[in-house]
């Protein structure tokens, strides 16, 4: 016999025992296994579903993002806009409050002087007047004691020294 040539009863042993082995594979094994891949295809099928759907979610929550984001920088841009012009304006109504005030300390320093002037004026002219009152008594020899008739003439040339 060889392997060429098996023996029948070996022959029908090994094809009662591969029957037996593939039926109860094909009965038993082969249904769990295509659960089991049903299973695994369903639950792929579910996660790329969800996936999916998550995928959805985030594009809509970007564009949402991005549209407040968009919403905020515009506010941004008119707050700042706002804070320049309002501090254009406050600057320009500082300029005029200090011009204002150098203005009123100009007038204000006008009138001082001119006060100062007149009473350093009046100071001066009695002051000249005495002086040339005592000069005069000196070069006649005897003092002056006309103090009319010395103002008179003081300010008779005053008058003239004005005019000129």
């Amino acid at each position: 016999m060889g392997p060429l040539k098996p023996n029948l009863m070996d022959l029908l042993v090994a094809l009662l025992c591969f029957t037996a082995v593939f039926a109860v594979m094909a009965k038993v094994l082969l249904p769990r296994i295509g659960k089991v891949l049903e299973a695994r295809d369903a639950a792929t099928e579910g996660v790329l579903a969800r996936c999916e759907d998550t995928h959805l979610e985030a594009q809509h929550v970007r564009a949402v993002y991005q549209a407040e984001l968009t919403a905020a920088r515009h506010e941004a841009a008119r707050i700042r806009q706002t804070a320049l012009e309002e501090g254009a304006a406050l600057l320009a109504s500082v300029r005029a409050e200090g011009q204002r005030a150098r203005e009123e300390l100009i007038a204000a320093s006008a009138v001082q002087l001119a006060a100062d002037r007149v009473v350093a004026e009046a100071e001066l002219r009695e002051d000249v007047l005495g002086l040339a009152t005592e000069l005069a008594g000196r070069i006649l020899g005897e003092p002056l004691t006309d103090t009319d008739r010395n103002r008179s003439v003081a300010d008779a040339f005053f008058a003239e020294a004005d005019a000129a």
